[in-house]
């Protein structure tokens, strides 16, 4: 897992208005809580010193749930201003500052992804909304327009039957363009679940598909069998 190599001064660069600290002995070695305590007094020092220790971390969190080194990086500057502008969020009497950190680190990376799919289900809803371009009369065809309309229209309907958990992963994977590795990083699922779920949705996808006339309407079970004996 690649880590953050990102200097001290990108924190001090978000907190321009804030001078720096006279430098600490570095012999210290002050424990997590007691940098937080000393933060909320608004010493910058100890946040650098909070980014120094757990940066690469909170990093490595974010990029395990997100697969993007830029939202990941996003992320880690964000869980480092909260330190910065919320310090008293911490409680002590609740358990070890990492342990917190990492849960704080996990919470925003989902909230992250969650609103990253939300943005490509919405622009995939829009595409599906927009009108096709007109053709050119060159290559104007209205038979082969139906079809593909038809087509299209039976692609839609017959991903609305699958179960969600399936929908999820199709959609991920032919329309989003994720690998099942990422997939299942995405959604927090197993591997072997999510290679699963692809298979079920693909059948049923093809079972629907077969099943289903250009006019909507559904074969029979003698043509759906003569349709699958083909």
């Amino acid at each position: 897992m690649p880590e953050l190599t990102a200097p001290t001064s990108a924190i001090r660069a978000l907190l321009r208005d804030v001078p720096a600290a006279e430098p600490a002995d570095a012999s210290a070695a002050p424990s997590d809580a007691e940098l937080m305590a000393v933060l909320g007094d608004g010493h910058v020092e100890a946040l650098e010193r909070l980014y120094d220790r757990y940066s690469s971390l909170v990093f490595s969190v974010a990029l395990r749930v997100l697969i993007d080194r830029q939202l990941a990086e996003d992320v880690t500057q964000e869980v480092f201003l909260r330190l910065w502008r919320r310090p008293w969020s911490y409680d002590p009497e609740r358990g070890r500052f990492r342990s917190w950190l990492m849960s704080v680190t996990r919470n925003r990376s989902i909230d992250e992804r969650r609103r990253v799919v939300r943005r490509l289900r919405l622009e995939e809803r829009d595409d599906e909304q927009r009108p096709d371009p007109p053709a050119s009369d060159r290559f104007h065809d209205p038979q082969l327009e139906t079809v593909l309309a038809e087509e299209r229209r039976a692609v839609r309907e017959a991903m609305t039957r699958l179960p969600p958990p399936q929908r999820e992963v199709i959609e991920l994977a032919y329309f989003g363009g994720l690998t099942q590795v990422e997939i299942a990083a995405r959604t927090g699922e197993p591997l072997g679940t999510v290679k699963t779920r692809v298979r079920l949705g693909v059948q049923k996808l093809r079972v629907a598909l077969t099943g289903l006339r250009s006019d909507g309407s559904e074969l029979t079970d003698s043509e759906r069998s003569r349709e699958s004996g083909r």
